[in-house]
């Protein structure tokens, strides 16, 4: 089981309600969503081709059981699931990332997908992902249009905002938690030795998150006690946000877990998120049923 990625033992937690997985590549599995179709009567292709899609980017070592659980909260508003892991190299290496990102908008663009309405939920840094992605769009506004378009919404849960060492901190705490302090030296050390190839990039991608092409509502999830997510730097975002016309929502806890709110505030997560989805116009099922 340890050569599996976490969509392909996500699907196992899923695949007996009604959701069928495809794994289009090694970090790539696209869950489709039969319940919908049952209970709505989306049969004919076309319907298909407009059946809203969440682009999920998980955090670094998501556990299968807790990926399920939030694939769960858009399979009962109608969603299919695409989810798109990232690798630790992506992120060491910022050009691999910029290269994932790419794959990522082409895989977008692709006959299966090109026609739906997207939201976008990224956790930790799953939203580097998302920004090395923008980066591409930012360079060509005209060619991306219509994928920017279908952006209906983007969900950022812990984002990795902060100093270097905030990044640093965050990998010690996700690859090797035993061994943190060692790691956290390790890649200050290595930032350090590489600024051109790192940092440089890391401050490019937070420009262009911060001048972002994508206008529509955001929601964001964070807390004041997260070492990998620096309160102030995201209130700079969320305030630089609204002040250039996106209509931001912020959910802030006093206390939380890192890529853990659900768990931590369960009620207060899936109410503010269910608020969000319905004010974007997507309903749950089970109002349908």
């Amino acid at each position: 089981m340890g050569s599996l990625t976490t969509a392909a033992m996500v699907s196992r937690a899923v695949l007996s309600r009604g959701i069928t997985a495809h794994h289009l590549s090694k970090n790539v599995t696209f869950y489709v969503n039969e319940l919908e179709s049952t209970v709505s009567g989306c049969q004919n292709k076309a319907s298909k081709d407009h059946k809203p899609l969440m682009l999920m980017l998980p955090w670094l070592g998501a556990r299968p059981q807790a990926m399920a659980k939030y694939c769960e909260i858009y399979f009962r508003t109608g969603f299919d699931v695409l989810v798109v892991e990232s690798e630790v190299h992506d992120f060491l290496w910022p050009r691999w990332g910029l290269d994932h990102g790419k794959r990522l908008l082409e895989l977008l663009q692709t006959e299966r997908f090109m026609s739906r309405p997207l939201v976008v939920h990224a956790f930790s840094i799953g939203g580097y992902t998302f920004a090395q992605l923008l980066i591409h769009v930012s360079q060509d506004i005209q060619k991306y249009q219509d994928l920017t378009q279908r952006i209906k919404g983007q969900v950022y849960d812990s984002l990795v905002v902060g100093s270097v060492e905030t990044m640093a901190i965050g990998l010690g705490k996700t690859l090797f938690p035993r061994l943190e302090t060692l790691v956290t030296k390790a890649s200050m050390l290595y930032f350090g030795m590489f600024k051109r190839q790192t940092v440089d990039y890391f401050n490019k991608s937070l420009d262009t998150f911060l001048e972002t092409p994508i206008t529509v509502p955001a929601l964001f999830f964070f807390c004041e006690n997260d070492p990998m997510s620096d309160p102030r730097a995201m209130e700079e975002i969320i305030d630089r946000w609204r002040k250039s016309g996106i209509d931001t929502t912020a959910k802030k806890w006093k206390e939380s877990t890192h890529a853990g709110h659900l768990k931590r505030h369960q009620q207060e997560y899936l109410t503010t998120i269910d608020m969000y989805l319905h004010t974007l116009g997507f309903t749950q099922l089970k109002a349908k049923m």
